[in-house]
């Protein structure tokens, strides 16, 4: 077999591994993807709007203001959520730009998308699990400032701080998994079944 053979040999497999996507097939492709940027856009600015709400409440003027101490630890919580945040929201971000200009040219480049949804799925869900130790923060914070009728016995906070933690991490789960699932799992899902179609 001479060079020429090769070529042409390895130039149709290559095209029968990676076969082209119709205008067709396109479209109906796009719909899925521009669901998932629309609730990227509501996501990241409900999720603005949440923390600058914190802010708000945290150092509003009010008749008996907590302590300035308290309002700082609220504030240090709030920019440490701020910065996890931030870094999570720059790895959605990627994909973001990635899905909103998509050289979706060849079923080869689509695998490689939906690889990214993947991988973005296990950044979402260590994205929720991440506000378990602000929960447990912000309940020590609680704990050590707002008055009780009867001082708290240390069993008594132990047990509120360890039933936070399993709870907090139990309940985020579900909530990421819902959550995920519901604005964009089932989407990627869409887009595997047209993939799969594809492939046929």
């Amino acid at each position: 077999m001479n060079i020429d053979d090769l070529k042409n040999t390895w130039n149709e497999d290559v095209s029968d591994e990676t076969p082209e996507i119709s205008t067709e097939q396109s479209q109906k492709i796009n719909l899925p993807l521009e669901k998932i940027r629309k609730n990227m856009r509501m996501e990241f600015w409900s999720t603005i709007g949440i923390l600058l709400f914190g802010f708000a409440v945290v150092w509003i003027p009010f008749p008996d203001a907590p302590l300035f101490k308290f309002k700082f630890y609220l504030t240090v919580l709030l920019f440490s959520m701020v910065i996890v945040v931030s870094f999570f929201f720059s790895k959605f971000f990627k994909l973001y730009k990635e899905i909103s200009s998509p050289m979706m040219k060849t079923y080869e480049s689509l695998q490689d998308l939906l690889f990214q949804f993947k991988l973005n799925e296990q950044y979402y869900l260590s994205f929720i699990l991440s506000f378990v130790p602000f929960l447990v923060c912000e309940m020590i914070i609680v704990i050590e400032f707002i008055p009780h009728p009867k001082p708290l016995s240390d069993l008594r906070i132990a047990t509120i701080l360890i039933s936070a933690v399993a709870i907090g991490l139990f309940g985020l789960f579900l909530l990421g998994k819902y959550w995920y699932k519901s604005f964009y799992g089932k989407y990627v899902s869409q887009i595997e079944n047209l993939l799969s179609k594809l492939k046929k």
